[in-house]
């Protein structure tokens, strides 16, 4: 059994071990590391290029390939082939259902606030599980690069992303093996990069633009005492260098008078002119012609017709930088420097429309697809205590949560996070009626509270009498520089409020902390995958209680074969509940709900209808 060394003050690792960074992205991935040179460096495993497309694809057998391997597969196998994989991590499907036309695979519809899942042949998984086969596919690319084991990661996410995102993150890499020691912001991991941000006596505000293959996003922010301040995100998910390539191929239609329809159902011409575009737009950044032919189809363009295809995109995230700047209360004089993020600020159009927005010239000399790596390495650097010129500040040693339904841990205050540091979540009850919660508060690494240390455990009572999921309870924790954890429980509705203090550290040695922190690691497989299993049968119990009240509430609307074959499908999905089998009790929930979909809006419809009755609308 291999030994962990573990620097119990900083809660870091001890040297001997290769700490690496890692952008994953929602186009593509990589992975970073500091060289014995003490620079920051991309991996190019055994010339695969550095950047790994974020793409996964399933064979029927099973077997899963990552990366450039499963690009193909977009085209010949769109519904077995998962991509953009990002934009459902930590999200529900209420989140997404305005966008699920832009999947080629079928993500699941639950019509709960419970997180999506995909459905791939008969398997379902989650964002988080795929996000684990890209984040291992980089593990194993910088292991056998580097000729040593790679356990330990800093990875990068979107300043935007909330709680949920993050702890979906962390949880994906530690289902990929890796012990993530942070969650670093995408635009703090660019400037460090640049070296802005690491000298403590600086102050600076700095804007960053983030212009990638399908998101853009700029933040602005606030570097004070080696401290990253988020001021304010603004951008949008849907923009990025593919609409570039969609206003080529649109200008080639109809240069050429082809026919749209045509040229969408033919799928290999398709993408040929697609790959056509990707590579004219690459060529005009650094020529002012490109003239190409896909079959006998002339393909050219100048970088003046492409510069006005793009602008209307362009002046897009123009009005974003305003936004951010407007929410921050500040003006585009206020900002000091601006970093350039992401493949598509390649465009001479993007760098001249930034630079005269901000009114200086902007940072885009470190190679754009691979600036937030390579930050993140040089966070990994921090965090193995290799950089003495800069302080770690103190940080707490393992996570904080609570127990939630099937004894699951939920993190509220990841490990590693910075002290002071406050975190909070909002909850619901899980029963009619239900006038009490039970709040357990635990410390440790595993997924089941079990295998973790119990701190406290209180009451809140008084919850008024609801339907399950309407009551909305917000859990906060607030840890202070002293170590004293603080934990609130407040019901919204009715202000019923309680709180605890307790002191996480009390009575634990630096060995326990050391033993805990392994155990999570070399668990990490079996307990993400019991984790999965108890989260499936949770929600399998959920909608038995769902469907059975639906039945008693609506029985003289329902059909008596509807009713008995609701019966059955909910007695199908009772059987499979404790076999253990996440992947059966899916498929049984999904047939339920499917099953009852079209007279549940049926039903919906009729109050409506009864609703509006003799009302002029």
């Amino acid at each position: 059994m291999a030994k962990v060394s573990i620097n119990i003050a900083t809660g870091s690792i001890q040297k001997e071990d290769i700490i690496v960074g890692i952008d994953l992205g929602t186009t593509n991935s990589l992975v970073a590391f500091i060289n014995p040179e003490g620079k920051p460096q991309v991996i190019n495993d055994t010339g695969k290029g550095v950047l790994v497309p974020s793409i996964v694809h399933f064979h029927p057998d099973g077997s899963v390939v990552v990366g450039n391997e499963a690009k193909p597969y977009l085209v010949s196998d769109p519904s077995n082939t998962i991509f953009s994989v990002k934009r459902l991590l930590g999200r529900s499907y209420h989140d997404i259902e305005n966008y699920k036309d832009f999947f080629s695979y079928k993500v699941i519809d639950d019509n709960t606030e419970s997180l999506v899942k995909i459905k791939v042949g008969e398997r379902f998984f989650t964002p988080i599980e795929l996000s684990s086969l890209i984040l291992k596919e980089l593990k194993e690319r910088a292991e056998h690069a580097l000729k040593t084991p790679v356990n330990r990661a800093v990875i990068t996410v979107p300043a935007y992303f909330n709680d949920s995102q993050r702890q979906a993150t962390r949880d994906a890499g530690k289902l990929a093996g890796l012990d993530v020691l942070r969650i670093v912001n995408e635009p703090t991991a660019a400037s460090l990069a640049y070296g802005i941000g690491l000298n403590p006596e600086e102050e600076k505000t700095i804007a960053v633009y983030d212009l990638g293959g399908g998101t853009f996003d700029v933040s602005i922010m606030r570097i004070q005492n080696g401290i990253f301040e988020v001021l304010a995100t603004n951008g949008n998910t849907f923009l990025g260098g593919d609409d570039f390539d969609r206003a080529i191929i649109d200008h080639w239609i109809e240069q050429n008078q082809l026919n749209r329809e045509e040229v969408s159902a033919n799928k290999e011409l398709a993408q040929a002119l697609r790959l056509k575009a990707e590579e004219a737009k690459k060529a005009l950044s650094s020529q002012n012609i490109y003239n190409e032919k896909v079959g006998d189809i002339p393909c050219a363009l100048t970088r003046s017709t492409f510069d006005s295809l793009i602008l209307p995109k362009v002046e897009e995230t123009i009005v974003a930088c305003q936004n951010a700047l407007k929410d921050a209360g500040l003006s585009a004089a206020d900002i000091q420097e601006v970093v350039m993020v992401g493949g598509s600020t390649r465009t001479p159009l993007v760098k001249q429309k930034v630079a005269e927005f901000f009114g200086k010239e902007v940072h885009d000399q470190i190679n754009p697809d691979e600036v937030v790596a390579l930050g993140a390495g040089i966070q990994a650097d921090i965090l193995a205590g290799n950089r003495k010129d800069i302080l770690l500040l103190d940080v707490t040693p393992l996570s904080l949560g609570i127990e939630t339904m099937g004894g699951l841990m939920d993190v509220i205050i990841p490990r590693n996070s910075k002290v002071p540091t406050k975190a909070g979540r909002q909850y619901t009850t899980s029963v009619d009626g239900q006038v009490n919660m039970k709040i357990s508060i635990y410390q440790g690494e595993r997924d089941l509270v079990k295998e973790n240390r119990k701190l406290a455990e209180f009451d809140l009572k008084g919850i008024p009498a609801m339907p399950a999921g309407l009551p909305k309870v917000n859990i906060n924790f607030l840890l202070n520089a002293d170590g004293i954890l603080t934990v609130q429980a407040l019901e919204l509705r009715s202000g019923v409020k309680q709180e605890v203090e307790v002191k996480p550290a009390y009575g634990l040695t630096d060995q326990e902390v050391e033993q805990m922190l392994f155990d999570s690691i070399t668990h990490a497989k079996d307990d993400v995958a019991q984790r999965m299993i108890i989260e499936a049968r949770t929600e399998g119990e959920q909608m038995v209680y769902t469907a059975e009240r639906f039945l008693e509430k609506n029985k003289e609307y329902v059909s008596t074969q509807e009713i008995s074959d609701t019966i059955k499908h909910i007695e199908s999905l009772k059987e499979v509940l404790n076999s253990g089998d996440k992947d059966l009790i899916h498929k049984k929930i999904d047939e339920l709900n499917e099953f009852t979909r079209p007279f549940a809006e049926r039903l919906m419809d009729q109050a409506i209808s009864q609703a509006m009755k003799g009302k002029a609308i």
